[in-house]
């Protein structure tokens, strides 16, 4: 689960909903402080218990590097709406979406994408199936493959869980008092509960099926003439850190390891994720693109 440390908006942050061909998304979108937006926009997509909201801490310094910069929450999360179709939350299909987003962001034009944990998996299909042109792909804290240790043990115990017990079972029994361990603010425990409630319940289940079966496409991603990073904390309990180092010597990709941060980088380490993004962007949109 990915906990926000705050929920103020910063300036040049604001709330909108995006328009698309496959449906609406709630979304933040962070512009520049003279709001005009000189490189390549930016879209972030979140995890699977999380949202728009996990990469607050983040928008308003990747903005003044001179981007617009969006995070959504996909169909069935939080703010946007998804239907009572399990079909519906595939890869493939969630993949879709993110690229009828990036069309819609960039005009036509190079999109940085950067997918968090499942939204890594998600958004490699866009990456795959290439109808859109990426300026860059960023895996954030995700993996090769379906996930493994701990939060594989979890997304199974939800899978057993979830049809018969329900939403408020896993919020009493495994999220709020995680929140609580950790020392969550009661502002923060009770935005998690209303993003938990407000989630599909048929979105939840469908997406930790595909979280907890994902093939190994890193041989398809090796063909796709795109600039890509894997970043993750140092201490990630989600897919090991080494498996991600070795994903990346795969990929051929460039490799950042953030100190101190654990599964959710951009919340745990702002200032050193957002500088490292901008790094790889400004170094991405200066590479020859054939």
């Amino acid at each position: 689960m990915s906990t926000p440390r705050f929920l103020t908006m910063p300036p040049g942050v604001r709330s909108r909903q995006i328009e698309t061909a496959v449906g609406t998304f709630a979304a933040l979108e962070a512009l520049p402080v003279s709001g005009i937006p000189e490189r390549w926009p930016a879209l972030l997509v979140p995890g699977l218990t999380g949202s728009k909201e996990d990469f607050i801490a983040v928008l308003q310094t990747l903005a003044q590097s001179g981007r617009q910069v969006i995070a959504i929450d996909m169909r069935g999360q939080f703010e946007s709406n998804g239907p009572d179709d399990r079909s519906a939350y595939s890869c493939a299909a969630l993949g879709n979406d993110v690229d009828v987003l990036a069309q819609v962001i960039g005009h036509g034009g190079p999109v940085h994408l950067v997918g968090h944990s499942f939204g890594g998996l998600v958004t490699r299909e866009a990456v795959i199936d290439g109808r859109t042109r990426f300026g860059s792909y960023t895996l954030m804290s995700s993996g090769p493959a379906a996930i493994v240790g701990p939060r594989e043990r979890a997304g199974r115990i939800m899978l057993s869980e979830l049809p018969d017990l329900g939403l408020e079972h896993l919020w009493h029994n495994r999220m709020e008092p995680e929140a609580l361990s950790a020392g969550v603010s009661d502002e923060i425990i009770a935005f998690l509960r209303k993003r938990l409630f407000a989630n599909s319940p048929t979105g939840m289940y469908a997406m930790t099926e595909e979280v907890l079966s994902a093939p190994d496409r890193c041989d398809e991603l090796t063909q796709v003439d795109v600039a890509t990073l894997v970043l993750y904390g140092e201490h990630d309990d989600g897919w090991p850190p080494r498996m991600q180092s070795e994903m990346a010597r795969r990929l051929d990709a460039d490799c950042v390891v953030v100190p101190g941060a654990a599964h959710s980088p951009a919340v745990e380490a702002p200032e050193t994720t957002a500088a490292a993004l901008i790094r790889f962007w400004n170094a991405a949109e200066s590479r020859p693109r054939s």
